[in-house]
């Protein structure tokens, strides 16, 4: 396996769903310590601060530094008082991304591979079109329909851009938490969305801040990530829905706990004859929304 370079991607696996209509992601909120265990927190001297946001700053590359990993995810999405969960585990590689992961939804299970920003998922019996077990989507291409280059979300491993995008004031230590079994140090840091790449096209999307909390262990690597994103449904959604007030809001807590760092990644795209490409239909929908 290589060692991880500029292009890392920690958090391609995330985005992959989202860009693909599928929520994935993590374990834990806001109020979850993990195992039980937490810390409490108290107010930051400046010295602190630098230190916090240093450790904030670094924590991708000494994520990425170890290859892969395991991960679990947990993705939770509000709309009109009703809410869903997704979760998923598996393994990331996380130098480019590519992953296999086991998703369940609603007593549903989709299996899904992500291999050079192509999305692969095999459906449940008899719900793939075409005929074919696997469906497949050019997570790029889509990207390129919403004038991102596929990274801005999907590839906040960036640690230049999140160093950019991150001051002194916008990081808080929030105190210890024992995170599946693992001491860590919590974080709470709020990212200026204007300073990612595509920042003006992510603040229509998210807003001018992205909210997200990482646990940290001594050395520095993220155990968990958490990021809460408030969306505003499409134009077309909101019209085929009938509704005529404020644009309907969509809130996402996507969590990602990772553990087993150096766990071996074998991510093979499926036999062609068994694939359906749904590019084109998602290109189509991305069109139908803007």
């Amino acid at each position: 396996m290589r060692r991880a370079g500029n292009g890392r991607r920690v958090c391609a696996l995330g985005v992959a769903g989202i860009l693909a209509g599928t929520v994935l992601v993590g374990c834990g909120d806001d109020g979850d310590s993990g195992d039980g265990t937490r810390g409490t927190s108290a107010d930051a001297s400046a010295g602190t601060r630098e230190q916090g946001t240093r450790a904030v700053r670094s924590a991708y590359d000494r994520t990425a530094e170890e290859d892969t990993a395991k991960v679990r995810l947990r993705v939770q999405t509000s709309a009109q008082g009703a809410s869903q969960t997704a979760n998923g585990q598996g393994v990331v590689d996380l130098d480019d991304g590519d992953s296999v992961m086991t998703l369940t939804m609603e007593g549903q299970r989709i299996e899904q591979r992500v291999i050079d920003q192509v999305l692969y998922q095999k459906m449940p019996k008899g719900q793939a079109p075409g005929g074919k077990p696997w469906i497949k989507i050019d997570l790029g291409k889509v990207a390129g329909q919403q004038g991102t280059d596929g990274r801005s979300m999907s590839d906040p491993a960036q640690s230049a851009a999140y160093a950019k995008a991150i001051t002194d004031k916008d990081v808080t230590e929030k105190g210890s938490a024992t995170v599946n079994g693992v001491k860590t140090t919590h974080y709470r840091v709020s990212v200026d969305v204007a300073e990612l790449p595509e920042g003006d096209t992510l603040r229509k999307q998210v807003g001018p801040t992205l909210p997200m909390d990482v646990w940290l262990d001594d050395e520095g690597r993220m155990r968990r990530q958490q990021i809460d994103m408030t969306v505003k449904a499409p134009e077309a959604t909101q019209r085929s829905s009938g509704a005529s007030s404020a644009p309907e809001k969509v809130t996402v807590r996507t969590v990602m706990d990772f553990t087993e760092f150096g766990t071996e990644v074998e991510a093979d795209a499926p036999p062609a004859g068994q694939v359906t490409d749904m590019t084109g239909k998602a290109l189509e929908q991305g069109k139908g929304q803007s």
